[in-house]
C-alpha cells in the first residue's frame, strides 16, 4: 500500500497584510499554546485536552452511538496517536482510558479496542498531514444534514469565514470507512485544508493542537446549522441570501481562521468542562 502524499496547511498562520499594524499587534499578543519542558508533560497535556474535547462533544450532542473519534498525535512516537476507546461513550472518556494506536492499527497502550473507522481515517490523515497534531470526526446532526447536499459552506457569517477557501468536499461516499484506501482518499481530498465535508457522512477537522481541531469541529457544525436555517428561511421568504464579499471574507479569515484563533476559542470551553466534570482528568 502506498502512503498518501504529505500536505501542509494551505496558508501561513499570519495576519492579513491589509490589517493595520495596531490590529495585528493586538492579535499577536493573544495567549498562545503552551510550551513544555518534557515529552511527558506534553503528552499529558494533549490527553487532557483530548478527554475534555470528548466531554464537550457529548455535551453538545455530537455523539451517535459508538461513532466518532478525535485523535492526538503522540509527541514522542510520532507515527502513533491517542484516541477514544471503542465502545465507551464520549461522556465517559477520561485521560486514563484513552488508548494509543500505531499506524498499523495495533493498540500499543490501553485496555480497549480501536474503532476500525478511526484507524482507517485518522491514520491516513496524520500520515498525510505532518502538521496536524489532532483530527476530529463525529456524526453530528447538522454536519450530517449539510453533507447530504454535496456542497461546501458559503461565507454567510463572520464565524464561517474561518473556513473560507480552507475546507474541502469529499464526494465519494463508499460505505462505512474500514479500508485504508478510502481513508487515503479522504486525506487526499482534505489536502492542506483545516476541514472537509464528507458527503453523506459528516465533518472532519484538523489542527496543530487538540484545542484547535476540536474548536473547528464545533464551529463548523454550528455553521452548517446556520446555513441550513438560513437557506430554509430564504426559500420561505423568496429573499436571496446575502453572502460576505471575497475581500471581507478573507479579512475575517485572517482573524478568526488562524491556528492561534482556533486554539484560543477553545480555552473557555476547556475551563468550563473541567469545572463541571473534573473526573475527565482522572
Amino acid at each position: 500500500m502506498n502512503a498518501p502524499d504529505t500536505a501542509q496547511a494551505k496558508r501561513p498562520d499570519e495576519m492579513a497584510a491589509n490589517l493595520s499594524p495596531e490590529v495585528r499587534e493586538k492579535y499577536r499578543n493573544l495567549p498562545r499554546p503552551p510550551r513544555f519542558d518534557t515529552v511527558a508533560q506534553e503528552r499529558l497535556h494533549r490527553k487532557q485536552r483530548l478527554a475534555a474535547a470528548f466531554r464537550l462533544f457529548s455535551k453538545f450532542g455530537f455523539d451517535e452511538g459508538v461513532a466518532g473519534h478525535i485523535t492526538a498525535r503522540d509527541p514522542e512516537v510520532l507515527d502513533s496517536f491517542w484516541v477514544n476507546p471503542f465502545g465507551v461513550h464520549f461522556s465517559q472518556v477520561k485521560v486514563s482510558n484513552l488508548i494509543r494506536c500505531d499506524h498499523h492499527g495495533n493498540v500499543v497502550e490501553g485496555d480497549y479496542p480501536v474503532n476500525a473507522a478511526a484507524f482507517a481515517i485518522h491514520s491516513r490523515v496524520h500520515q498525510a498531514r505532518p502538521d496536524a497534531v489532532a483530527a476530529a470526526h463525529s456524526h453530528s446532526i447538522y454536519g450530517r444534514a449539510w453533507s447530504t447536499l454535496g456542497r461546501k459552506l458559503d461565507p454567510l457569517t463572520q464565524d464561517v469565514c474561518a473556513f473560507y477557501e480552507d475546507h474541502a468536499l469529499y464526494d465519494d461516499f463508499g460505505g462505512v470507512v474500514v479500508e485504508l484506501d478510502e481513508g487515503q482518499r479522504i486525506a487526499q481530498a482534505l489536502g492542506g485544508n483545516k476541514a472537509a465535508i464528507l458527503q453523506n457522512h459528516g465533518l472532519l477537522t484538523v489542527g496543530k493542537t487538540v484545542d484547535e481541531a476540536a474548536w473547528w469541529f464545533i464551529t463548523m457544525e454550528r455553521s452548517c446549522q446556520v446555513q441550513l436555517l438560513a437557506e430554509a428561511a430564504a426559500a420561505r421568504t423568496s429573499e436571496p441570501l446575502r453572502l460576505i464579499s471575497e475581500a471581507a471574507a478573507r479579512q475575517a479569515y485572517s482573524i478568526v481562521g488562524t491556528a492561534q484563533a482556533g486554539w484560543f476559542q477553545f480555552q473557555p470551553l476547556y475551563a468550563r468542562i473541567v469545572k463541571e466534570q473534573p473526573d475527565l482528568l482522572d
